[in-house]
C-alpha cells in the first residue's frame, strides 16, 4: 500500500538526481544575474518567482543586449510554452483537485517534475499530488540554493560563466528525454526536433524551440501512422 509518507519520501528520492544535476545551471543563473547588474535581491527573486532556468538565461541575455520589454516577454513566453503541453497532459489527473492543490502543482511543474510524475503514473497507474508537490518543492529549494551560491560566487570570482556550466542544461534534458525514447516514432521526434532547433536557432532565435517542437511532433505523428 502506498501511503502519504511513502509518496513524500519517494518524491524526494526521485527528484534528487535531477535537482542536483541542475546545480551548475542555477549557479550560472546567479552569476550572470550579478554580471548584468542585478543586486542580490533582484537576482534571487528571479529564481524565486520566475523559476525557469532556460527562460531566465534567455531573459538575462536579452537584458544584456539592451532589448525592450516586449522582446524579453515574448522570448520567455516562447521558451516556457512547452509547459502548456505538460498542463494539458496532466489536466485529466488534476481537474478534480481543489484550487489550493492545483495552484502549487502548477507553479512547481518543471520539466524535471513532469518527467518523474509521468514515470510515477506509468508505474502505479495513479497520479499522486503529494508525490508531485514534494518533488517540486525539493527541486525549487535546490534551484534557489544554487542560485544563491552563484550570486555569492559571482560577487567574488571573475569569469565563472566561462567554466562551461551551461552544459548542465544539455545534460539534464538528455537525462529526461532518453529513457522515454522507446520506439521509432519517439526517436524520430527527438532527432527531428534537435536538427530543427539547430537549424532555426540562428534564423528565429526567440522562437526556434517552439518551431522545432512543432516540427518534431509533426514528424513523430507521421512516423506513428506509418510504423505503428
Amino acid at each position: 500500500m502506498i501511503t502519504v509518507k511513502n509518496n513524500i519520501f519517494q518524491g524526494m528520492i526521485d527528484i534528487l538526481p535531477l535537482a542536483i544535476s541542475v546545480v551548475p545551471w542555477g549557479i550560472l543563473c546567479g552569476t550572470i544575474s550579478v554580471d548584468i547588474g542585478f543586486n542580490f535581491w533582484q537576482a534571487q527573486a528571479m529564481s524565486m518567482f520566475v523559476f525557469a532556468g532556460a527562460a531566465q538565461l534567455s531573459a538575462m541575455a536579452l537584458i544584456t543586449s539592451g532589448a525592450g520589454l516586449i522582446p524579453i516577454s515574448s522570448s520567455v513566453f516562447a521558451i516556457s510554452s512547452r509547459h502548456l503541453l505538460y498542463c494539458v497532459d496532466l489536466r485529466k489527473d488534476v481537474h478534480e483537485l481543489p484550487l489550493k492543490w492545483r495552484i502549487p502543482l502548477a507553479f512547481f511543474l518543471t520539466d524535471e517534475v513532469y518527467a518523474i510524475t509521468k514515470s510515477y503514473i506509468h508505474k502505479y497507474d495513479i497520479f499522486s499530488p503529494i508525490y508531485s508537490l514534494t518533488a517540486g518543492i525539493i527541486f525549487y529549494l535546490i534551484w534557489n540554493l544554487s542560485t544563491f551560491a552563484g550570486i555569492m560566487l559571482g560577487q567574488n570570482i571573475n569569469n565563472i560563466d566561462k567554466l562551461g556550466l551551461d552544459f548542465a542544461i544539455v545534460a539534464v534534458f538528455i537525462a529526461i528525454t532518453a529513457p522515454h525514447l522507446k520506439n521509432l516514432p519517439m526517436l524520430i521526434t527527438a532527432l527531428v526536433s534537435a536538427i530543427s532547433a539547430i537549424y532555426f536557432k540562428s534564423i528565429y532565435p526567440d522562437i526556434y524551440i517552439v518551431i522545432a517542437a512543432l516540427i518534431g511532433m509533426t514528424a513523430g505523428y507521421i512516423a506513428s501512422e506509418i510504423f505503428e
